[in-house]
């Protein structure tokens, strides 16, 4: 059976829009007829009271009066372009209707304009096409979202990719070393995975990788992030961590790996990791790079496996 307009349209959330005027019987008038439309209407007097509503929620249409006290409906476009973080379509409503105003009105961000008195048809027909472009708009910024989010991720492990590490740690080494803060780095490289592979096959294998990079997720801080630098080599970036205390991270992440066997469908067995600690003692200092932390990081791993595996070296930066 097919659903009727009226059911398909009480299946959907209604949309939330922000009405703003000065004239309270105009705000009433114009909020019945919107809620006939089938919106969700909040009403503010004036542009900075509708400022203080946007910054609190999500408002996907407005519709404002050009004159208002305090702040008129032109310099509320232009204030609510120049700090939006979602797009919000403006409909800019006035009864003044010389060519010269409506260009000064979609200038300073209104996306379209209405002559007072307005004609309820039109303005719901105005909406409905706001409403098409903030739904292009929104799905767009989600299509972005997702391919940023996608180009940075490690399709594998879950965890960033090579690309982000090498794009995001020299700025957070950057970062430390403006502000005088602590940061540090691990290095962890599976221990045995090619025995792994040949053992239990490729695709054990791969969920062996899974399995390594989810424990060390469940084993940091929530502000700590996680690379995999390579094949089973992973990276962990602990900022405002100074090199003693990442040390003592990296002897947790052993433990909590080496603690818990790999569990597969007829499979069980121990996995272990060698780890590499590099940071410095206290602040990072001017001229600090990448190239030092992550060599550092890379020896301490080599004296791990040289010394037999499953422990951790530190290396500490001059």
């Amino acid at each position: 059976m097919c659903a009727t307009p009226s059911e398909t349209s009480s299946a959907q959330p209604a949309w939330r829009i922000l009405l703003v005027d000065d004239e309270p019987t105009q705000r009433l008038i114009m909020a019945r007829l919107l809620k006939r439309g089938g919106y969700e209407v909040e009403m503010a007097a004036n542009g900075r009271e509708a400022l203080a509503k946007l910054e609190q929620g999500d408002f996907p249409l407005m519709i404002t009066d050009w004159e208002m006290p305090e702040m008129d409906g032109v310099a509320l476009c232009r204030a609510l372009r120049s700090k939006e973080r979602g797009y919000t379509y403006i409909i800019l409503l006035t009864s003044r209707d010389a060519i010269e105003h409506l260009v000064a009105g979609l200038q300073s961000g209104a996306d379209d304009y209405l002559i007072k008195p307005v004609v309820e048809p039109e303005l719901i027909a105005r909406l409905n096409t706001g409403r098409r472009i903030v739904t292009l708009e929104r799905s767009l910024r989600a299509a972005n979202e997702e391919n940023r989010r996608l180009s940075i991720t490690d399709p594998l492990t879950g965890v960033y990719n090579r690309r982000y590490l090498m794009e995001q740690l020299p700025r957070e080494i950057d970062r430390a070393a403006r502000y005088g803060r602590q940061l540090a780095a691990i290095m962890c490289d599976v221990d045995f995975f090619k025995k792994i592979n040949d053992t239990y096959g490729h695709l054990t294998g791969d969920e062996v990788l899974k399995w390594f990079g989810s424990a060390l997720k469940s084993g940091v801080r929530s502000s700590d992030w996680i690379a995999r630098y390579g094949g089973e080599e992973f990276v962990i970036v602990l900022p405002e961590t100074n090199v003693a205390n990442a040390a003592n991270a990296a002897e947790h992440l052993r433990k909590h790996i080496a603690e818990q066997p790999f569990k597969a469908p007829g499979q069980e067995f121990t996995v272990s990791a060698s780890f590499g600690v590099s940071g410095w003692r206290d602040k990072v200092p001017q001229g600090a790079t990448l190239d030092s932390l992550m060599a550092r990081c890379d020896a301490g791993v080599y004296a791990s496996k040289a010394a037999g595996r499953n422990r951790i070296t530190t290396e500490i930066q001059d």
